[in-house]
């Protein structure tokens, strides 16, 4: 094509595929001035007109908006500058439209009320300080004021989670579950119990000296192999295992393992035993890619259990 010749509207939406009403608009706007016009008072425009609107047109197919696109054309501002901008905006866009799809399908499968609705959607939106606040706030109530031993720091540390930069569906679906359980007021309260008993058990059993493993963890191995045999927790086949239990736990405070102190381990073991717990802790380990954490619960079930059936009431 001749680099001189000059083309009507007509013959740009031709070559374009852009209406004549768009290249008008366009026009009209200065981002394609005409180069000339004819006799009649026409406008005319030359070759660089459709490489114009070629740019332009893919500009706005990506969604920038005609002031920038306007500058970009007038050398204000540079292609790679318009893009780095354009593509941080569609990242907040990408986010915001993963968060309603997550609340929504939350909504459909719950069948929530409003106001839960409302009180998902808050959670999905919270900036990366407002969410490290409120995880903040749920293991301060749980672990606050229980003494200067730095495992405390450790176990909130383990217990905090870090949504990346570019989560998955699962993993923001995960954080609006995991945020809204943190500030169920009887989650809060049993996590708080499981806590201040640990802190009794380290105090009363000189702090340092408590064995590394915990008592959940003990009854657990020790359980398993009778609940994979179908031993049941009130025959006497399952007193050995429930001697090994307290014998443990006793280690803790160096004193015989009487009805008092199963007493205790009986209430440490149902404390411990809160599905809300391992939900947390599930949903924890989807938000920050770590491997699915084990359940305690079948162990716990049959110790607690085994424990009641040897355990007087106070």
């Amino acid at each position: 094509m001749d680099g001189d010749t000059l083309y009507s509207i007509g013959d740009l939406a031709r070559r374009t595929g852009l209406t004549v009403k768009a290249i008008r608009f366009y026009s009209d706007r200065g981002i394609v001035p005409p180069t000339d016009r004819s006799p009649a008072g026409h406008r005319l425009y030359d070759i660089d007109a459709v490489a114009r609107l070629d740019l332009v047109r893919t500009l706005r197919d990506l969604g920038v908006d005609l002031p920038t696109i306007r500058r970009l054309l007038d050398r204000d501002i540079s292609l790679p500058e318009v893009a780095a901008a354009h593509a941080e905006a569609l990242a907040v866009q990408i986010w915001t439209l993963r968060l309603r799809r997550v609340v929504l399908t939350a909504v459909a499968e719950r069948g929530s009320t409003p106001e839960e609705m409302d009180l998902m959607h808050k959670l999905a939106k919270l900036s990366e300080d407002e969410r490290r606040r409120l995880i903040g706030d749920f293991l301060d109530t749980a672990f606050g004021g229980l003494g200067a031993d730095p495992g405390y720091a450790g176990i909130m540390r383990s217990m905090t989670p870090e949504l990346p930069d570019d989560p998955d569906a699962g993993q923001v679906e995960a954080w609006v579950e995991l945020a809204e359980l943190s500030q169920d007021p009887d989650f809060r309260a049993g996590m708080r119990r499981v806590a201040e008993l640990y802190a009794a058990e380290r105090a009363q059993g000189g702090g340092t000296t408590v064995p590394r493993r915990d008592i959940a963890a003990a009854a657990r191995d020790l359980a398993r192999p009778a609940l994979a045999t179908g031993v049941d927790p009130a025959s006497p086949e399952a007193d050995p295992i429930v001697a090994a239990v307290t014998a443990h736990y006793a280690d803790l405070f160096g004193r015989p393992g009487d009805a008092d102190l199963r007493r205790r381990l009986l209430t440490r073991l149902e404390a411990t035993n809160d599905p809300r717990r391992e939900l947390y802790l599930r949903l924890l380990a989807v938000i920050n890619g770590w491997p699915a954490p084990e359940s305690l619960a079948p162990e716990l079930d049959w110790s607690i259990e085994a424990l009641r059936a040897r355990t007087p009431a106070a």
